[in-house]
Formats: structure tokens, sequence, C-alpha cells
């Protein structure tokens, strides 16, 4: 018999975090705690965590359908069919939940090299909207850090100053030294994307994330036909869970990339599927975590490594919050790394059971 709780965590940016949306400051999070009854077992451990106005998840509704789960978790499979395509990032906490149970509550999912701290996995270096010279900080700091690819953030201020920002970089670096993707987060009108993408296309960048908004497939499909940059759906793909409607939105609209972000959805299997897709359509893919405390990312980082390419992955999160989980993972020279000397500090979970 299983029994499960939750913990309600409100992570804090260190700086606040802007995209077109507006700044983010806080982002709410929940942990997902499941062990065996009856003993003082390991516990599994799973994060829910949502981004305002992007998630799938309702946000007002959360913690009752937590409390729900807990309550029937020996019923788990119930809650995924009859509730699982509305609350995904509930659906990917109690998955690697279960899996971390399974395994010995170590948050360790598999045995490789990633694991034992002999390779890392590339990622891009997140640059975030805000004022030019706060980009340009932003970019500097990740360059000394040794990254060789970076995502910058556009759409929320001039585009004519992202312009000279982007000219700035190629100006100093190459494309051959330093990849540049950007994600306008929906920020482009339809009438005015291929115009904007024209003149982005100009700084050699590898791809844009979603040009315009979500939900219009035949100025997507268009855009991706006609556009001399490549194009990778983000947003796109949230709220589809029905395999036939993935294979038609992806078929219709044929992007050069897909963006895979587990928490939105719907988990890890979720994810596979997606890429399963892309790769029989001849789509590249990539996997972004969705600004996941330490739990969540290191879950989403493990399977990324196990089966993900080469690509520089958005997993460069983890070091975004002031009162993040203390874990193994650190970022070096532009990798994800994962040493499992440095440990877990798992005091937040210190009433809720014993850890191995």
């Amino acid at each position: 018999m299983l029994r499960a709780s939750y913990i309600p965590h409100g992570l804090v940016f260190k700086r606040p975090a802007g995209t077109s949306r507006g700044q983010l400051v806080t982002k709410d999070s929940w942990y997902l705690i499941i062990r065996q009854e009856g003993y003082n077992s390991p516990a599994g451990i799973g994060e829910c965590s949502i981004i305002p106005a992007l998630s799938p998840d309702d946000p007002k509704n959360i913690e009752a359908e937590l409390q729900t789960l807990c309550r029937d978790i020996n019923h788990h499979a119930h809650w995924v069919a009859r509730q699982g395509s509305r609350f995904p990032a509930i659906r990917f906490a109690l998955e690697t939940a279960l899996n971390d149970l399974v395994l010995g509550g170590k948050r360790l999912f598999y045995q490789d090299d990633f694991n034992l701290g002999k390779k890392g996995i590339p990622i891009n270096g997140l640059i975030w909207m805000g004022e030019p010279d706060f980009m340009k900080q932003q970019i500097r700091e990740k360059l000394d850090a040794g990254f060789t690819c970076i995502k910058i953030k556009i759409g929320a201020i001039d585009f004519g100053e992202e312009l000279a920002l982007l000219k700035m970089i190629r100006r100093e670096y190459s494309p051959e030294t330093i990849e540049i993707r950007v994600d306008a987060n929906g920020a482009f009108s339809p009438g005015e994307a291929l115009e904007k993408l024209n003149r982005l296309s100009e700084f050699l960048l590898h791809s844009i994330e979603q040009p315009i908004r979500q939900g219009q497939p035949e100025a997507m499909a268009s855009l991706c036909a006609s556009s001399p940059l490549p194009i990778a759906l983000d947003e796109e793909l949230i709220g589809i869970s029905d395999p036939e409607t993935r294979k038609r939105l992806l078929e219709a609209i044929r992007p050069q990339y897909i963006i895979l972000k587990p928490s939105l959805l719907g988990g890890l299997k979720a994810t596979a599927e997606w890429a399963a897709l892309a790769d029989a359509l001849n789509i590249g893919w990539w996997v972004t975590s969705a600004l996941e405390s330490n739990i969540g990312l290191n879950a989403i980082a493990q399977w990324t490594y196990q089966n993900a390419n080469d690509m520089p992955q958005g997993l460069g999160t983890g070091q975004l919050y002031t009162n993040n989980i203390p874990s193994p993972l650190t970022i070096e020279r532009g990798q994800l790394f994962h040493h499992p000397q440095l440990g877990w500090d798992l005091k937040l979970f210190e009433d809720e059971g014993t850890f191995a």
C-alpha cells in the first residue's frame, strides 16, 4: 500500500525573470511525496511546477487536486485516466515520484556516465529580457562561463533594440563561436512575423521559438514554409494529449524543430511520445525545463541524457532561485553535470519521513 502527501514551496527568483508575458518574481511549486505505508521507508519525490498563463494546470485547483490524488494514491492510474490531461504538471510529479520510489528514493533513475559525474549535458545559456545593458551583461556572463549556445528571450523590448543587441553579438562572435537561439513566446502578430523573421535571419541564428501565439496552425504552417529562419514549436504542443491530434498538428505545420517541456506535456512518457513522432517526421527536437526547481530538473536531465541528441538542451534553470533544493546538479563550462558526491539537502522534507 502507498501513502502520499505534498508540500507547497514558492520559489523566489534571484532577480526578476523577464518574458514577453511580463516579469516573474516568484513561482509556485508543490512536491508530491510517495512512500510505502506501514514502515519508515525511503520516499519518492516528484515536482509539480507551473508557469502562470502558460501551464494548463489551473492554479486555483492544484492543491485540491493534489489532495484528491494523495487520498486515493493507490488508485493513481484512475486519476491519470480521469484528470491527467487537465493537470500535466501533477501528472509529471506523480510519474517521477513513483519512479523514484520504485528505485529506492535516491533520485537516481539511471546508472550512466551522467549520474556518475563523468559526462555533462550541453545546455544553452538563458538570457532574460530586460534593458539592453542588462541583457548585454547577461550575455557577457554566459560567454565568460564557457557557453557556446545562448538563448535570448525577445519580444518585450523595442524590436530595434533587440536587433542592435544581436548585431553587437555577431560583430564580436561568429556563428562558429556562438550559436544563438531566440524565443519570442508568441510575441509577434501573424501579419508582422515574416518581416521580423527576415530581419532576424541576417544574424545567422540557429532558430526562433514560437514566433506567433499558439492556436493559429494555418498561419504557423505558412511561416514554417516561408521563413528563412528555422522555427521551433513550444507552446503549440501544450494541452495536446491525443496521439492522432499530435500527429495531425505536426504534419500540418511541419516545423523545423519542437521544444519538449515534460511538466507542460504531462510527463516523461508523453515527452518520449512527442520525440518519437518528431523523429518519424524528420523534425528536430530538444528538451527544456519549465523553470522547475532541482527536484524536477534532476528527473528531466537524467531522462534527457539517456534519450536526447547532442544538441544543447534547455536545462540551465537550476541556478535561478534563492531557495532551490540543494542538489548534485552543477553547471560547468556550458554543461549540466551531476556530481553524486555533493548529495541532496532535503531538510524541507524532514517531517515527511526518512530518505535514502
